[in-house]
C-alpha cells in the first residue's frame, strides 16, 4: 500500500544537552549518520538528571527547544538525546489522573495542548493523514536512549539498515502475546485486533498463558511485559531483524535508563521494595534495546491502560503502510502531555 509523504532529515530537530557528555556524543552521531542539517541542532543546558521539576523543565528544556523549532519552520519531529531530562516531577498533592507530571517527551509533543493530566492527541488513529503541524498542532518527539551509548549507536545502525533492506516486513515475524485466551479486557482485545490486521503468515499470535520466547527473525513484538504473571525473565531471547519494534503494556518500563545489576529480576512485587529497581519491580524498555530491538515504547510512570500505545494502530502503520516510526507511534497513542515515550530513530522506516 503506498503511503503518504514521510518525514525527511530536514524535518528533524536534534536536541543536545551540553551538560551531558552522552547527549553530545549521541547528537553528533545521529546528525552525521542521518545527514540532518547542522542548522537543525538545538543545544540546551539542562540538569543532567532523569528527573526535573516543572520550573526547571520550562526554563531549561521547553523554552530553548521551542525557540529552536520556531526558527526552523520545516521542523515536524524532535529527537531528544540521552542526557536530556526524562521525567517532569509532579507538584505536591497531585492526583494520578490529573497530575502535572509527564515525560519530557510527551510534554514537548503536546506543549500547545498542555494542562494537568493527559491531553487528547489530534493525530491518534489518523491512518491516512500526512503529518502537518498546520493541521496537527504538535510535534513528533522521540528519544535516542539506552543503557549505554554503544547500545544507542547499534540501534541507530540497525535503523539505517532497515531502510535499505527490502522485504523485512514480509520476512519478519510479528510476535503478539496475550496473557490468556479469555480476551478478558481491552488490552488483550487490542492485541487480538493487531493480529487480525496483519498477514497471518507473518504473525506468531499466542493466546495461551505461556510466554513466547526465543523466536528468531522478529520484526515486532506486542505484549504485557512484566504484567504477565507468567513471565519470569527480563529478556525474551528474540533474534531481532533490523528495524524491529517492541511495545508492551507496562506502567513504569521507561522510568530510567540506568542499567540494573545483572542479578536483578522482574519477579518482585509492589509490596516488596527490596525487589525493586529504580522505584519499581517492573520490566524495562532499555532491555529490549539491549537485546537488539531498534525501537521500543515505554512509560515514565502510571499512564493507565487506556493511554498505552495501541498495537492495532502501531504495527499495521509501521509494517504494512510504510510509515516512519514517529508517524506510526503517534498514530497509536491517545494522549499527549502524559507519561509516554518512544525510544528510537523517528526516521526509521522499513525498506520496500
Amino acid at each position: 500500500m503506498p503511503c503518504v509523504a514521510a518525514l525527511r532529515p530536514e524535518n528533524v530537530l536534534v536536541v543536545r544537552n551540553d551538560a551531558s557528555l552522552r547527549s553530545r556524543e549521541i547528537a553528533e552521531h545521529y546528525l552525521r549518520r542521518r545527514a540532518i542539517p547542522l542548522a537543525n541542532l538545538c543545544a540546551i543546558r539542562a540538569p543532567d538528571n532523569e528527573r526535573i521539576s516543572r520550573t526547571e523543565y520550562r526554563s531549561t528544556v521547553e523554552a530553548p527547544v521551542l525557540r529552536c523549532a520556531a526558527a526552523r519552520p520545516a521542523i515536524l519531529a524532535i529527537v531528544l538525546t540521552q542526557g536530556v531530562p526524562l521525567r517532569i516531577l509532579p507538584s505536591p498533592g497531585a492526583q494520578p489522573r490529573t497530575t502535572d507530571a509527564a515525560s519530557v517527551d510527551s510534554e514537548l509533543a503536546g506543549v500547545k495542548l498542555a494542562g494537568n493530566g493527559p491531553a487528547a492527541n489530534p493525530y491518534f488513529r489518523r491512518r491516512d493523514a500526512e503529518f502537518d503541524r498546520s493541521r496537527f498542532p504538535m510535534f513528533l518527539v522521540l528519544r535516542l536512549a539506552a543503557y549505554t551509548v554503544s547500545d544507542v549507536k547499534r540501534a541507530m545502525e540497525r535503523s539505517l539498515e532497515a531502510g535499505r533492506t527490502p522485504g523485512l516486513a514480509a520476512r519478519g515475524k510479528a510476535v503478539i502475546d496475550m496473557r490468556n485466551d479469555s480476551d478478558d479486557g481491552p488490552g488483550d482485545g487490542w492485541l487480538r485486533d493487531a493480529a487480525i490486521k496483519l498477514p497471518a503468515d507473518r504473525v506468531i499470535f499466542d493466546q495461551s498463558a505461556k510466554v513466547v520466547e526465543g523466536v528468531q527473525q522478529v520484526i515486532a513484538y506486542a505484549g504485557w511485559g512484566s504484567n504477565d504473571k507468567n513471565r519470569k525473565s527480563r529478556r525474551l531471547g528474540f533474534g531481532w531483524l533490523p528495524g524491529g519494534v517492541y511495545t508492551e503494556y507496562v506502567s513504569t518500563n521507561a522510568r530510567t535508563f540506568a542499567q540494573p545489576p545483572a542479578s536483578w529480576k522482574i519477579l518482585g512485587t509492589w509490596s516488596d521494595q527490596s525487589s525493586w529497581f529504580a522505584g519499581s519491580p517492573q520490566s524495562l524498555t532499555a532491555d529490549a534495546i539491549a537485546d537488539g530491538a531498534s525501537a521500543a515504547t515505554g512509560h515514565v510512570d502510571e499512564p493507565f491502560l487506556d493511554a498505552t500505545p495501541r498495537p492495532e494502530e502501531l504495527l499495521p502503520a509501521y509494517l504494512l503502510r510504510g510509515r516512519t516510526l514517529a508517524e506510526a507511534y503517534y498514530m497509536s497513542i491517545p494522549y499527549l502531555s502524559w507519561m509516554n515515550i518512544c525510544v528510537g530513530d523517528p526516521l526509521m522506516r522499513l525498506g520496500s
